[in-house]
């Protein structure tokens, strides 16, 4: 895997439980995918971006050596992924569906963010089992907000609600 496909960044000052939190974020646009990144930064996650779901595919384990790869990235720390919904050869949805199958995956939350405000294709991302689906621009509060889904992981709380803007 060539590892100039992936930009991964760690904000040092965030040591303890907040970061340690991994966020992977998967956008086709280099504006969008650095400015997420940028905001994840800020709140202090540790962040790995990929241009598209094929690159995110790559970096989970999913292509490539497919016969190794769910023993090899078992020590994968992904806590998060983030993704758009729009993008050139797999959609966001495509790309959840793909992550929903795997066993070693489909614990991890996936969050789909979209420009298009299309009530179907909400529904259908949340069906299939996407924690959330947010409008673009992102905001500072989204992000903020993912941490409760980060932490449903790993401190179950039943009915626990992430507010929004």
């Amino acid at each position: 895997m060539d590892s100039s496909s992936f930009s991964s960044a760690y904000d040092p000052k965030g040591e303890g439980d907040a970061g340690e939190l991994h966020v992977l974020a998967v956008d086709d646009s280099v504006v969008e995918r650095l400015f997420l990144e940028r905001m994840l930064k800020d709140s202090e996650y540790k962040v790995t971006t990929a241009e598209n779901g094929v690159r995110a595919l790559e970096y989970l384990g999913l292509l490539g050596d497919a016969g190794e790869g769910a023993q090899n990235k078992t020590d994968l720390k992904v806590n998060l992924i983030i993704t758009d919904y729009c993008m050139p050869g797999m959609t966001g949805y495509e790309l959840l569906k793909k992550i929903k199958e795997i066993s070693y995956l489909k614990e991890i939350p996936v969050v789909i963010m979209s420009s298009e405000n299309i009530p179907t294709r909400i529904e259908k991302c949340l069906e299939e089992g996407a924690e959330e689906f947010m409008l673009k621009p992102i905001q500072q509060s989204d992000v903020k907000r993912l941490r409760c889904h980060v932490k449903s992981l790993n401190q179950p709380s039943p009915g626990r609600l992430c507010l929004g803007r």
